[in-house]
C-alpha cells in the first residue's frame, strides 16, 4: 500500500497522554480495598486470662448505664428499686439532663407480658433516650430451656 507523503502514520501522531480521572479512581478503589482488608484482619477477641484483685478498685464503673427491670407480675424496677410509670419518667429525665449520652438496659422476665416491656420501652423512648438494648441471657447449645 503506497503512502502519500505528507501524510503521518497513526503512531506518529497520537501523542501520548496520562489521563488523570482514571487514575484517581482507581486509587480510591486500591485505598479503599486495602483499607477493608486490614480492617478484616484485626482479631477482636481478646485472650481469657485470670484477672487479679484488687482492694481500692472502683465498682462505680456504669455511670452512663441505667438497668430497668420488669418482672412477670409486670412490675418495673429503676435499678433495682420499685417505680411506677410516673417514678420511672422522672427519674429517666433527671439522668437524661445529667448525662445525655446514658444507655438503659431493659430486663423482661421470660414470662413478663411482651405488653409490659414495651410499656416501659415506649416510656424510656419519650423521655428522649434512644441508646436502648434489651437484655438477654445466652442459650446453651444442647440444653433445653
Amino acid at each position: 500500500m503506497p503512502v502519500k507523503l505528507g501524510s503521518k502514520l497513526p503512531t506518529e501522531s497520537a501523542e501520548a497522554r496520562i489521563e488523570i480521572i482514571p487514575l484517581i479512581d482507581i486509587m480510591f478503589f486500591l485505598l479503599a480495598a486495602f483499607m477493608l482488608v486490614s480492617l478484616s484482619m484485626v482479631n477482636l477477641k481478646s485472650v481469657k486470662v485470670n484477672l487479679p484483685t484488687a482492694t481500692s478498685a472502683n465498682t462505680d464503673t456504669k455511670k452512663d448505664i441505667v438497668d430497668i427491670s420488669v418482672d412477670k407480675a409486670g412490675a418495673v424496677y429503676l435499678d433495682k428499686k420499685p417505680v411506677k410509670d410516673r417514678e420511672l419518667s422522672q427519674g429517666l429525665l433527671a439522668q437524661k439532663r445529667q448525662n445525655p449520652n446514658m444507655r438503659v438496659f431493659i430486663s423482661g422476665d421470660k414470662d413478663a407480658r411482651h405488653g409490659d416491656v414495651i410499656h416501659v420501652l415506649d416510656l424510656v423512648r419519650s423521655a428522649g433516650i434512644d441508646k436502648i438494648a434489651f437484655e438477654i441471657q445466652p442459650t446453651h447449645i444442647g440444653t433445653n430451656p
